[in-house]
C-alpha cells in the first residue's frame, strides 16, 4: 500500500464497537484517523478498519446508514481490516445464518466459536511475520472454511483466527485492545 513514512487517512467504522482505540492505534503510528459514518466521509480515507463490537448491531446501523453497497466497493479497491465483528461483516458465509453482511471475503465463520463474554481470553500467537503477539479474544469468532484465493495470516491452537484476501484482512481477536501496534502497522504497509 504505502511506504513505512508515508501518512495514511485510515478510516473506523464509527457505527458501534472499538472506535476509540482503533483510532488510537492509527495515531500512534503516526497517521491520521478518520471516524467513518457515511458514504461522504467513506470517500476521504486510503484504508478502513471495520472494529469489534456486535455485528447484528452493527448491520442494523450499515443499513439506516445505506452503506452496505459503499462498503462492498470500498473493499473492492481498497485495503479494509475487519476484527472479531468486523471480520464477521466481511465473510460470505456465517456458520447458522441464510445470509451474509458484507460478503466480500470467501470464508465461512462462527460466530462466538470460544464461548460468551464469560470465556473471553487472552492468549499469543503469530500473525504473518510477527511472532509472540497478544492476542485477546471476547466472544470470538472461528474461521471454519477458507477459499482458495484466502491465506491464513493467524492461527491460535491450530485453529485459523486471522486471514487475508487480496487487501481484505479479517481477526477474530482483537488487536487494539494491546499496546502492541505491529499488527495495525503491517495492515497499513501491505503492498
Amino acid at each position: 500500500m504505502r511506504s513505512v513514512a508515508t501518512k495514511v487517512r485510515v478510516g473506523v467504522l464509527a457505527l458501534q464497537g472499538a472506535v476509540r482505540e482503533h483510532l488510537l492505534a492509527v495515531t500512534k503510528l503516526g497517521h491520521q484517523g478518520i471516524p467513518v459514518r457515511n458514504e461522504a466521509e467513506l470517500k476521504h480515507v486510503e484504508a478502513l478498519i471495520l472494529p469489534g463490537g456486535e455485528s447484528t448491531a452493527m448491520r442494523k446501523l450499515l443499513d439506516q446508514a445505506a452503506l452496505l453497497p459503499a462498503l462492498k466497493t470500498f473493499a473492492v479497491h481498497r485495503p479494509i481490516l475487519g476484527t472479531c465483528a468486523g471480520a464477521i461483516l466481511l465473510s460470505s458465509r456465517i456458520v447458522g445464518q441464510p445470509t451474509h453482511h458484507i460478503g466480500v471475503l470467501d470464508v465461512t465463520i462462527e460466530r462466538n466459536a470460544f464461548g460468551s463474554q464469560l470465556n473471553s481470553f487472552a492468549g499469543r500467537g503469530s500473525v504473518g511475520a510477527i511472532k509472540d503477539y497478544p492476542m485477546v479474544f471476547i466472544r470470538a469468532p472461528l474461521f471454519t472454511e477458507v477459499g482458495p484465493g484466502v491465506q491464513v495470516i493467524a492461527q491460535y491452537q491450530g485453529q485459523i483466527v486471522g486471514v487475508r484476501q487480496r487487501s481484505i484482512w479479517a481477526l477474530a481477536f482483537h488487536p487494539e485492545l494491546t499496546e502492541d501496534l505491529r499488527v495495525h502497522e503491517l495492515f497499513l504497509k501491505q503492498e
